[in-house]
């Protein structure tokens, strides 16, 4: 049988001569894929050495770095299960966290150790790596030998479980195999033509799926280099996007991007695409972005649990407020409550079906069976319409669907007449518990700077456009929406705040 390892894939993929660069940093230093060979394999053997057998978890919650990469690398190579966990959270999440996954080693910042010391089991071997690549795991790795085997491994077997935010309950591990990040990565590196000629603009964090495996493995397996940046910053992006090939990004950084007057064309002259995911574009930054610098950005979409499921084309026609068609390998269905396909450019449940999704929810097999249908799609909680074109539209979250006075309404309809206002920048609508309708619509709106933009202006404007039911009976101007480390608005944190 065929190993799986994704690591063996990714190392048959690196360039012939190793010594080529992988990771430039903004100070000037490189990464070689030799040095990540070398130092993954020492991190494999040092997880080995700390009791650590396939199959285990090994949490990490630290900054972006070389070695963090390396970090990840090494967990594929053992056959290990890799557990990022975004930086901010605290020790009330963190306790959740270990406690359900169980990892047998935990990777943190030195500050951390303290904290994640109090809530680990005794089991649970704690290292340090801080964000200048020093810490306890880069001593305990000096002595350790610089190569390493890769485990062979099934496809099915598991590489990383990431924990959804949970914003509507408890949280819950996505478990993604080998075969799922293998076919995904494929997939996007041929359907976006990665080459070893590229280079990306990485500014993403690296515990988030599109960080860590939609832009780190177009990279390794084209054997190209990326820009690895701590953080997104306008004024380091307008540097190095000259030098760049690609740039990911969530819709906050093209936003802020086109707030700069100097952002223009001369910045993208060399950047044959610009891809955007992890929370809707809104259609006005689409076209403004256009306009400034003759470049569409193309849009896609995917979740925790099943890696990117459609992508605008790299090569065709991209079209606004759409994330394209399914990508090769993968089925997008639109259904009603009946489970049944809905007329095209109907709105219904999207469901996806393909090599990328995921495996289950880790300890949680009544969660898994109730997402799956009988014929193995996936149900994503997302509402969307696929029109005749094959370019799917989302629409929102079915959780996020109001219902007042028994109709259903969607929000993604009344925020986008809202957005299109004049003096309008964005918004977020809501429902919120209503005596009489059960439901209230709710607009929370942010002004443009100088916009004399009131409540009552704004529901002047939409009455000629909307059905009665479906018009907000509150509107709440904002200096800004809530949203989480990848740019998507909190609306759970807009409820709470505005429930009457």
């Amino acid at each position: 049988m065929r190993d799986a390892n994704l690591y063996r894939l990714m190392r048959r993929r690196f360039p012939a001569d190793l010594d080529q660069p992988c990771l430039l940093l903004p100070g000037g230093a490189t990464v070689t894929y030799r040095t990540l060979d070398a130092r993954s394999a020492q991190i494999a053997h040092a997880l080995v050495s700390a009791g650590c057998v396939a199959g285990d978890r090994v949490a990490a919650q630290v900054e972006k770095s070389a070695t963090a990469v390396c970090l990840y690398l090494a967990c594929l190579r053992a056959g290990l299960v890799y557990l990022p966990l975004n930086t901010g959270y605290q020790q009330r999440e963190l306790s959740y966290f270990l406690l359900d996954a169980k990892p047998r080693v935990i990777v943190c910042s030195p500050d951390a150790m303290g904290s994640m010391s109090a809530i680990a089991t005794p089991r649970m071997r704690i290292f340090t790596l801080d964000d200048r690549d020093q810490g306890s795991l880069i001593n305990e790795i000096r002595t350790c030998f610089e190569d390493f085997k890769p485990v062979p491994l099934q496809e099915g077997d598991l590489a990383a479980i990431l924990y959804t935010s949970g914003t509507t309950g408890r949280s819950k591990g996505a478990m993604l195999s080998h075969g799922n990040l293998a076919a995904n990565a494929l997939t996007l590196g041929e359907y976006w033509a990665f080459s070893a000629a590229d280079v990306l603009y990485h500014a993403l964090p690296i515990y988030h799926v599109h960080g860590l495996f939609v832009a780190i493995h177009c990279v390794l397996l084209s054997g190209s280099r990326m820009w690895f940046c701590p953080r997104f910053d306008v004024k380091e992006a307008l540097e190095l996007l000259p030098r760049s090939s690609v740039m990911m990004g969530v819709p906050t950084f093209y936003t802020r991007l086109l707030a700069n007057p100097e952002f223009g064309r001369k910045h993208c002259a060399t950047v044959r695409v610009f891809i955007s995911g992890s929370a809707p574009l809104l259609p006005e930054t689409f076209a403004s972005f256009e306009e400034r610098t003759g470049v569409r950005i193309l849009e896609r979409y995917g979740m925790t649990e099943t890696g990117m499921n459609t992508s605008n084309p790299l090569f065709g026609e991209r079209i606004g407020g759409t994330v394209g068609p399914p990508l090769p390998g993968v089925s997008v269905r639109v259904t009603g409550a009946d489970g049944k396909s809905v007329p095209a450019g109907d709105i219904g449940g999207i469901e996806v079906k393909g090599p990328n999704v995921f495996r289950g929810y880790w300890g949680m097999p009544e969660k898994t069976a109730e997402d799956f249908t009988a014929d193995g799609f996936f149900r994503t909680g997302d509402m969307g319409r696929l029109p005749a074109n094959g370019y799917l539209q989302i629409v929102g979250r079915a959780k996020d669907l109001i219902i007042t006075g028994g109709l259903n309404v969607y929000p993604k309809e009344i925020e986008e007449l809202i957005d299109s206002l004049p003096g309008v920048l964005e918004s977020a609508v809501i429902g919120i518990p209503h005596p009489d309708f059960g439901e209230a619509v709710t607009a929370v709106v942010v002004a443009q700077p100088n916009a004399r933009l009131t409540s009552n202006k704004i529901i002047a404007a939409l009455k000629p456009q909307l059905a009665g039911f479906k018009m907000p009976k509150y509107v709440y101007m904002v200096a800004d929406l809530p949203r989480n480390t990848m740019g998507k608005v909190q609306k759970n944190i807009l409820r709470q705040q505005y429930e009457k």
